[in-house]
């Protein structure tokens, strides 16, 4: 099952790409998005709920001019799937430009993504996951 949960995560990723949109088929409804392993988030530490994911996404794609992300490689962690990110951007109004890496916990249960943890220090999302960089 666990390269299952690779592909539905690179599958969901795409998805967000093409259409700005989450992957609904692939959440659970209680689905938790993490910021609080993100270091120093400003906002909100958790997002509960498909809707307030797609409330923080909306207001987050908001705040830039131009702003891409991609998938750097997915980790099999047997009911967790690590994902390491890339994003870069340019910010309305300022025009500075933010690229950054940072990297995803991604649990699942049943075959749905349950919860969602953000990592500034990638070998901290592996250590979580409890894989070796």
């Amino acid at each position: 099952m666990s390269q299952e949960n690779v592909e539905t995560v690179r599958r969901a990723f795409q998805h967000f790409d093409a259409t700005g949109e989450v992957h609904r088929e692939s959440l659970d409804p209680d689905f938790v998005w993490d910021m609080s392993t993100a270091s120093e988030w400003p906002e909100d530490q958790t997002y509960e709920g498909i809707e307030a994911v797609e409330r923080f996404l909306r207001d987050w794609l908001e705040a830039w001019d131009e702003w891409h992300q991609e998938v750097e490689s997915l980790h099999d962690a047997g009911d967790k799937v690590v994902a390491i990110m890339h994003q870069r951007g340019r910010a309305k109004g300022t025009g500075m430009e933010v690229e950054m890496s940072f990297a995803q916990v991604i649990t699942f249960r049943d075959g749905m993504q349950v919860r969602s943890q953000m990592y500034v220090d990638r070998s901290e999302a592996f250590a979580a996951a409890g894989l070796r960089e």
